[in-house]
Order: C-alpha cells, then structure tokens, then sequence
C-alpha cells in the first residue's frame, strides 16, 4: 500500500520504501522525502545540520600565538 494510493497507483516497496522520517511506506518513485513532500523533513534538516555543525567546531584548526621575548 502507497501513503497516498489516490495518486499513485504503484505498490509500495519493501524495507527501502519505509520513510524513517514520517513512517509511512511508499512505491520507489516515492521513497524520497523530497518526492514525497515529508512532513518530517524540516527536522531531519535541523539534525542534519546541528550534527555537521558539531563536527565542523570539533575540526576547527586553532592558530596559537607565539610570545615574542
């Protein structure tokens, strides 16, 4: 069964048409939160980008000073 079996006659897909943002299932061509407009979306964004963010400070290059005597 599709999430919305009104507009796409296709099956669903097992295991890889399972949305793990707004659990529900879809054909192939609707696996994709962008393809299916996921109302999950806006915070699988916000993770995203906190965790490249936390990633990208614990990288960060710090330029020590040297005292000049």
């Amino acid at each position: 069964m599709t999430a919305n079996p009104t507009q796409c006659p296709s099956a669903a897909v097992k295991i890889v048409g399972d949305c793990p943002h707004c659990s529900k299932v879809f054909c192939s061509a609707h696996r994709t939160p962008e393809a299916h407009n996921c109302t999950g979306m806006q915070a699988c964004r916000d993770a995203a980008f906190q965790a490249n963010k936390e990633r990208l400070e614990r990288e960060r290059t710090v330029a020590h000073k040297i005292a000049q005597a």
